[in-house]
């Protein structure tokens, strides 16, 4: 398995980008987003997962571990392959695929190339639980995030869609103070974000 390669960036693409390494050229399928990252750079390092199907073997690279692992999630979703994963993640970046995901708002997905309601309104179920437990992990270290997004707590999903985003846990706590709770989470999560600027 093919964890990263490293070298000179000698060529990119609309979604490639060529990094050449001990003298051998690996062509890495990517996103716009890590085309972004990496533009103007000499020498790069992609993190990368290696597809290997019935007649075709493909190399994916990331500039982050958190892209890596976004497209590693949405590649287990029945129905979305590593074409549709790319389309997802060229429009969004890993923390914003992630609140996306975490606040269940499923028509933001629709808007990348490739991905229909359908689709969306799946990777949405299958991947929300995962992603706040993930997410309650590495920030808080236990589960009373995931539980409280399991039980549907719209002032909960928006804590936690902040904490995605790197707020910690008092921040995303005052930010959202006691909404409305007739208020959708994305409506919650866009006043708090309004508030974190003011602080």
């Amino acid at each position: 398995m093919i964890y990263s390669v490293r070298g000179k960036l000698i060529h990119t693409g609309t979604d490639l980008a060529v990094v050449e390494c001990g003298g051998v050229g690996y062509a890495c399928k990517t996103t716009f987003y890590t085309l972004q990252k990496i533009a103007g750079s000499e020498e790069v390092m992609l993190y990368t997962h290696l597809a290997v199907r019935e007649n075709d073997v493909d190399l994916f690279g990331f500039s982050t571990v958190e892209e890596l692992e976004c497209f590693k999630m949405l590649i287990t979703v029945s129905g979305v392959g590593p074409k549709a994963a790319i389309s997802i993640l060229s429009g969004n970046s890993p923390s914003q695929f992630a609140l996306t995901v975490a606040t269940g708002d499923h028509k933001a997905l629709t808007k990348c190339k490739g991905i229909g309601a359908k689709t969306a309104q799946r990777i949405v179920l299958e991947l929300k639980d995962k992603i706040a437990k993930e997410n309650s992990i590495s920030v808080r270290g236990n589960d009373t995030i995931a539980s409280a997004v399991a039980a549907g707590s719209a002032a909960q999903e928006a804590m936690t869609a902040l904490m995605v985003l790197g707020y910690s846990e008092n921040e995303a706590a005052q930010a959202v103070g006691s909404p409305d709770p007739s208020l959708p989470v994305e409506e919650i999560v866009k006043k708090a974000l309004v508030r974190l600027a003011r602080f």
